[in-house]
């Protein structure tokens, strides 16, 4: 750089803006006051050339590293140093390097406690340095290198979170069907409008942030292909009465199947299916087939109560009915060989004495008719009387009163014993000729 001279200026008939004031009769001593380079008192001699402009910056630069604890360089131009002096900007003492420690100091600290964070018990903290992942911590107070070396991802692993395939749930307002996803194909080729919503909750916080781009649409996305996979491999009709429970179950198994491959992160807790109806369309016609359907359920079911309750009982009735049958064989056996026995033991007593076993059995012959016999009629022989005698209305009136018999008042009392002994003589005769034949 060139350096023009005060008195090459002066020569030429120049002047700068530091003469303007003083005019003309100032001399050079109110020149050197008047210039701006700051040689006021050091330089008075008329030969002296202002300082470079490199060298003013290499002075402001010493400045700036006294202020920061270093130690500036000297003067080629052979004023001040700047150890001690005057500040760059026109004046002011620089701060001392103590301060400067203890101010540096402090917003080291405060730099190393922005690292400290605290975990929810609900939370993990996913540490990343750099930007790669460097461990996942635990519910509680922790410490990592503050930024911009390490970065804490926190990711609230309890949250319960949904989502709802064939339809959309407003506040305030029914839910919304979405045509595209509810629609769906069933085994038979029968369209049914189909509502999911699936629970999950975030299991593992490193897979849910770095292995998929998007967790939650992977989990849309899986969910509608695996209910569509469980409708195409089902009946409409078991899709509409008793097969909506395993429906869920094997839709929420090939949700976690495919979200474990895919290494989400996420672990579905329920699937709930909302609704299963038929298109909008023939609604009405499938409403009338499913209350027929109910019909016939219901008459199934009254014919199997009434089998049920009629069954047993002709199973009760012909048990007894054969428990009855063979107590009545049995008993007949049992009396026809007691009455062979007795036949047996009776001839051979009637072998022995004839006579007397003759007699004894026409009276208990005669014993046995008219145990059972409550009137009698005797017919006296040769006479026109018929006697009759009640045996019922006699054996009634004995055993309430000790009076005569009712018979004395039919008959006389002196032909009732030549009359009994009649029929006695007779009975016995006829009783004979018969052993005799």
């Amino acid at each position: 750089m060139k350096i023009i001279e005060k008195s090459g200026i002066e020569d030429n008939g120049m002047k700068m803006a530091w003469n303007e004031p003083g005019g003309s009769g100032g001399g050079d001593e109110d020149k050197d006051k008047k210039d701006p380079w700051g040689n006021r008192d050091s330089n008075k001699g008329n030969n002296q050339s202002p300082p470079d402009l490199d060298e003013v910056v290499k002075q402001m630069q010493d400045k700036v590293t006294k202020l920061f604890g270093g130690k500036g360089g000297g003067n080629k131009g052979g004023g001040d140093s700047g150890g001690g002096g005057s500040s760059p900007f026109g004046g002011g003492s620089a701060p001392s390097s103590k301060l400067i420690g203890v101010l540096a100091g402090i917003l080291f600290f405060m730099w190393l406690a922005s690292g400290i964070y605290i975990v929810d018990p609900a939370e993990r903290g996913v540490v990343l340095r750099l930007g790669a992942y460097v461990e996942t911590t635990q519910p509680g107070p922790h410490w990592h290198l503050p930024y911009p070396f390490d970065h804490v991802e926190i990711v609230d692993v309890d949250q319960s979170r949904n989502v709802e395939v064939g339809y959309r749930s407003t506040t305030g307002r029914d839910a919304s069907t979405v045509p595209q996803e509810s629609m769906m194909l069933t085994q038979d080729e029968n369209i049914v409008d189909i509502k999911f919503a699936v629970q999950y909750r975030v299991k593992d916080a490193k897979d849910y942030l770095f292995a998929v781009r998007d967790p939650d649409v992977t989990l849309r996305q899986a969910t509608e292909s695996a209910i569509r996979e469980a409708i195409g491999k089902s009946k409409m009709d078991f899709v509409l009465t008793e097969g909506q429970s395993d429906i869920a179950e094997r839709t929420e198994t090939l949700i976690q199947t495919v979200l474990d491959n895919y290494k989400t992160g996420l672990l579905v807790t329920s699937v709930n299916l909302q609704s299963a109806q038929p298109p909008e369309e023939v609604r009405d016609a499938f409403e009338d087939a499913i209350r027929a359907r109910e019909d016939q359920q219901r008459l199934i079911s009254n014919a199997e109560a009434y089998s049920n309750d009629i069954i047993p009982k002709a199973r009760g009735n012909a048990a007894r009915q054969l428990e009855a049958s063979n107590g009545y064989k049995e008993r007949v056996i049992a009396q026809a060989e007691g009455e062979s026995s007795r036949f047996t033991q009776l001839l051979k007593e009637f072998e022995a004495a004839p006579e007397v076993t003759r007699e004894r059995l026409y009276l208990e012959t005669i014993e046995t008719v008219m145990s059972n016999t409550t009137k009698v009629m005797i017919d006296v022989d040769g006479g026109n009387n018929l006697l009759y005698l009640p045996l019922d209305r006699l054996m009634g009136q004995g055993n309430q009163q000790s009076s005569p018999p009712v018979i004395q008042q039919f008959v006389p009392p002196t032909e009732i014993p030549a009359a009994t002994q009649q029929v006695e003589r007779r009975l016995r005769d006829t009783l004979r000729d018969r052993g005799a034949r």
